[in-house]
């Protein structure tokens, strides 16, 4: 695993969430100190080339870092988490791309719309895109998009990602979730913009993880086995912090029989669920690529947040009626797991329940 200094780190900006997650669930948005911390923390530079002044960071310490940012605030390991992979999948473009987006700092802040719900037309040196992406996590505070969409071609229309600055987007303010609430998971609408060829990449190279730009091997990985880790890792972090929140109501108190069995339960389960996201990222760091272990990364995630969902449900029995106060942070972890585990990727029905049972059977 690499060791950038990335994690103790973590456990700073987790101590300075947790102390703001109350009113960030409050006003659905995170501190602007938070949001400072994370980025000087290094999530967002853990995968960029050492040449930008980037960690070149592996994924193994990126996940105990968001786990450990989790603990405190669901919603900021979350963003912390999708800062790192997002700029991980920019990675792709064309070096003039990579100096437009690091050449001044390392730390800039991309967020992705994986959904081919733009149209996009070729234009002399590019590209003129039009759409509109829901859900796309922390664009408040985002220096660049990364956003999908369809390139008529004359023949099968064509995938491509398409990089845009700050100003080549609007962000209409649309979340309302009953979980993850300061996450940002804005609309970003894109109106006849130009986007030059250097900001341009084929989805397909994305899924497939070849990079014709860089070698570096964080930047050569199928996106069939890092999708989940994505999101999953903050909720195993979500979940640790529910697990202390429910053993802070009901110290004092008599445990009874039936508590007991919840807290056993839940808390095996949280441990277990971290150990198979961990399995995921030591696939990834090992690259050990092959079609078996990559659909076990896929059936890890899906059965890691099904997991936490039945922990946190535990969690919040055991505790009883105080742990749904307003000012108890474990209804809002219960909530943050809840909502981070309905995220498609996540989901069995995805592509879990197509890759794993025939890998499983060998077919």
């Amino acid at each position: 695993m690499s060791d950038t200094g990335l994690v103790p780190v973590a456990e700073k900006v987790s101590a300075l969430a947790a102390e703001h997650a109350q009113e960030a669930d409050r006003t659905r948005k995170l501190a602007l100190e938070v949001v400072a911390a994370v980025r000087e923390a290094g999530f967002a530079r853990h995968f960029v080339a050492k040449s930008y002044g980037g960690s070149e960071g592996g994924f193994g310490e990126l996940t105990q870092a968001v786990i450990a940012v989790g603990e405190g605030c669901a919603s900021t390991a979350w963003c912390a988490s999708l800062s790192a992979l997002s700029a991980r999948y920019a990675t792709h473009l064309p070096q003039l791309g990579h100096d437009e987006l690091w050449g001044s700092s390392p730390d800039t802040f991309v967020v992705t719309a994986q959904p081919p719900l733009g149209k996009a037309t070729t234009a002399a040196g590019g590209h003129r895109l039009s759409g509109r992406w829901a859900y796309v996590s922390g664009v408040d505070f985002a220096d660049w998009a990364l956003v999908c969409g369809m390139v008529a071609t004359g023949g099968e229309p064509e995938a491509r990602f398409f990089a845009l600055p700050r100003k080549d987007f609007t962000v209409i303010d649309g979340w309302d979730n009953a979980g993850m609430r300061a996450t940002s998971s804005h609309t970003v609408v894109v109106d006849d913009v130009f986007v030059p060829e250097h900001l341009s990449f084929l989805r397909a190279d994305f899924i497939s993880g070849k990079n014709t730009t860089s070698s570096l091997p964080a930047h050569n990985a199928p996106f069939q086995a890092v999708g989940g880790l994505t999101f999953v890792a903050p909720a195993v972090g979500a979940a640790y912090g529910a697990l202390n929140a429910a053993t802070n109501a009901v110290r004092g108190k008599k445990v009874n029989t039936t508590q007991g069995v919840d807290l056993c339960r839940a808390s095996a389960q949280i441990d277990s669920a971290r150990f198979l996201v961990e399995q995921n990222a030591q696939v990834l760091d090992e690259r050990t690529f092959t079609p078996r272990l990559m659909a076990r990364c896929e059936r890890n995630a899906a059965f890691t947040a099904d997991s936490l969902v039945d922990a946190v449900g535990a969690l919040v029995r055991a505790a009883g009626t105080s742990g749904f106060s307003e000012n108890s942070p474990l209804q809002r972890f219960w909530r943050d797991i809840v909502s981070a585990s309905s995220h498609v990727a996540l989901r069995y029905e995805t592509a879990v329940a197509r890759t794993w049972p025939a890998a499983l059977i060998g077919e």
